[in-house]
């Protein structure tokens, strides 16, 4: 059989989807960081992005455990990297929209874990 008779299926990058146990306030906390729109949401899922373009999503889980990173009995599952021209405002704004510092920080002049919300692991970095 020919390979152009196969239709070859579309597939498209959607999101990163974090589990949490209340994907609205995930949903509310990136989109106000990252002053992106939110285009979906339902009790159990949210989507923060553009339409038409990749975005990120949040997955309500019954029994979620927050990660406990740097101690690895509860994993990051995933953490987002975001670019900033300026630490120290970037970590201001986004504590005063939710998130926590991380009580490590391995190279704190040029990167910074913060918390999320729901306890997700991110760095902003220069």
């Amino acid at each position: 059989m020919d390979s152009q008779d196969d239709p070859v299926p579309a597939v498209r990058y959607l999101a990163v989807t974090f589990d949490c146990p209340d994907p609205a306030e995930l949903a509310r906390f990136y989109s106000a960081a990252l002053g992106l729109p939110v285009t979906r949401s339902t009790d159990g899922f949210a989507l923060v992005g553009r339409e038409g373009s990749p975005g990120l999503g949040f997955y309500r889980v019954d029994g979620y455990q927050r990660p406990t990173w740097p101690d690895p009995s509860v994993p990051k599952q995933a953490h987002l990297d975001l670019s900033v021209d300026d630490l120290d405002a970037a970590q201001d704004r986004l504590v005063a929209l939710g998130a926590v510092a991380a009580d490590t920080q391995p190279m704190p002049g040029r990167r910074r874990v913060l918390l999320d919300p729901a306890g997700h692991p991110f760095c902003i970095t220069l």
